[in-house]
């Protein structure tokens, strides 16, 4: 039987690094952070919105057909994948453990200039309430990392009732 876990969440929540743990315990992962997974796209006010290739992301899901894979990321297209989800799980933290992770990081560049920094507040505000809603489960990012594995593991494991 085959498991497939979206796990997404503000910058600064450890995505990146349970994914990486998650891997360790023997789990596929894929974190769309990395690779080829995005794409750009214009905004109206000319700024650009990263967001998953579509077609990439049927084919990661299609082609997985045993054991549990956890995808992480948040993009702005993520919803139209949430009936692939078994699980989506939410990684959520208070906004100054967010700005402390994203400063003392050096796997990610993003959130190191005034100007990411501020957008992750505005994204914490505007979108995790979003993500929230749409969840099917919430785990507290401050806990310990291998707490945070864990309950992602444990949820996984559980059945939903998701279309």
């Amino acid at each position: 039987m085959a498991t497939t876990v979206l796990v997404t969440g503000m910058s600064g929540t450890g995505k990146s690094t349970a994914l990486h743990h998650l891997a360790a315990r023997g789990h596929a992962t894929v974190d769309t952070d990395y690779g080829d997974w995005t794409r750009p796209v214009p905004l109206p006010d000319g700024g650009t919105d990263w967001i998953w290739r579509e077609e990439a992301i049927h084919a990661l899901l299609d082609g997985h057909t045993t054991g549990t894979l956890f995808v992480a990321g948040c993009r702005s297209n993520q919803g139209r994948f949430y009936p692939r989800f078994d699980h989506v799980i939410l990684l959520s933290a208070p906004a100054g453990v967010l700005l402390a992770r994203i400063a003392a990081r050096t796997t990610n560049p993003y959130g190191k200039r005034p100007e990411e920094r501020e957008a992750v507040l505005r994204d914490l505000e505007s979108v995790e309430p979003l993500l929230r809603a749409t969840a099917t489960a919430e785990i507290d990012a401050t806990a310990p990392i291998e707490e945070v594995v864990r309950r992602l593991e444990e949820t996984a494991a559980c059945r939903t009732d998701r279309p």
